[in-house]
């Protein structure tokens, strides 16, 4: 892929506060016009990744290079062509929202029209309210609108709707998709797995700084043309039970454990392979309480190459 068709492009960066590395070599990209979903548990490096790629920390090894500049040495340049929503959005507490949002407008030289903006995210209900008494969801809305009044051509969006109701949720997708439609590039964090299975064209993984994972959520939940069984049982296994199953059906099949009383069986698996399971269950004394075959889940895919669930 050539350069041009890049909005962002990290090359082995690296990152540390003291002794601790928050970022080890991290390599990535994402594509003009796509929604890209960076996924991490707590204290994975996204955060620092993105706050370099918006120009806030100067990479201390490595390059990052958004829309063809250094967001560091080029930022005055870069400015204007992105939006940035911080979880918390950067208001001032006790401007009203409209306010809030009137101002960031009349920093750009062809914003969008607040009152187009301010009724696709519900803002007019709380547009007199000063910013330290929205809800959270609100703040979230807010935040977004200030992000991409300014027409930006890449937008990184942090948690965009954390607090929000499922209708406000539904409102944001949309105009997340909306936006990528118009040409925008869009960069985000979630900790909603359904949200990023829904929005991204691409998904990043990180974990200890690292890229662990990464590819379209239909590549990254196949894993290939293999089929999947979830087993959840009743009580916790009983030791070397993932060793135990994978024994007992065979060395094309890997098992994984999620937690103590789930994992997850994949390969080449159909219908006898669910009935091995099930005998399986039976010898070892095992009460299953849910036993699917069927498609991996993304939260099943994370929890397998983190170890850890996807938490705020």
């Amino acid at each position: 892929m050539h350069d041009a068709d890049l909005a962002v492009v990290v090359d082995d960066l690296v990152m540390r506060y003291g002794d601790k590395v928050a970022v080890d070599g991290l390599s990535l990209t994402v594509e003009r016009a796509s929604i890209t979903a960076v996924l991490g548990p707590n204290g994975a490096g996204k955060t620092t990744t993105l706050e370099t790629c918006e120009g806030f920390r100067k990479p201390q090894s490595g390059s990052v290079r958004v829309l063809g500049l250094d967001p560091v040495r080029d930022r005055r340049a870069l400015l204007p062509r992105i939006g940035v929503m911080l979880q918390g959005s950067g208001a001032w507490s006790g401007a009203r929202a409209l306010e809030m949002l009137a101002h960031v407008a009349k920093l750009h030289s062809d914003p969008l029209d607040i009152g187009m903006l301010a009724d696709r995210l519900g803002l007019h209900e709380c547009g007199r309210t000063p910013y330290r008494r929205l809800s959270g969801g609100q703040q979230q809305r807010l935040g977004l609108a200030m992000a991409i009044v300014g027409r930006p051509e890449l937008v990184f969006v942090d948690e965009p709707t954390a607090g929000m109701d499922p209708q406000a949720r539904r409102t944001t997708w949309k105009l997340l998709q909306e936006l990528r439609a118009d040409g925008v590039t869009v960069v985000l964090t979630t900790h909603y797995m359904d949200e990023a299975e829904r929005l991204a064209d691409h998904i990043h993984i990180v974990d200890h700084g690292r890229l662990i994972a990464s590819g379209s959520p239909i590549a990254l939940t196949r894993g290939g043309a293999s089929t999947t069984i979830r087993l959840v049982v009743t009580k916790p296994f009983p030791p070397g039970a993932p060793e135990s199953l994978r024994a007992a059906l065979g060395p094309d099949i890997e098992v994984t454990a999620l937690d103590e009383l789930s994992l997850v069986v994949s390969g080449p698996a159909d219908a006898s392979t669910l009935a091995k399971v099930s005998g399986w269950c039976d010898e070892q004394g095992v009460l299953p309480e849910s036993l699917t075959l069927g498609q991996r889940t993304l939260e099943d895919v994370f929890l397998e190459l983190t170890g850890r669930e996807l938490q705020p």
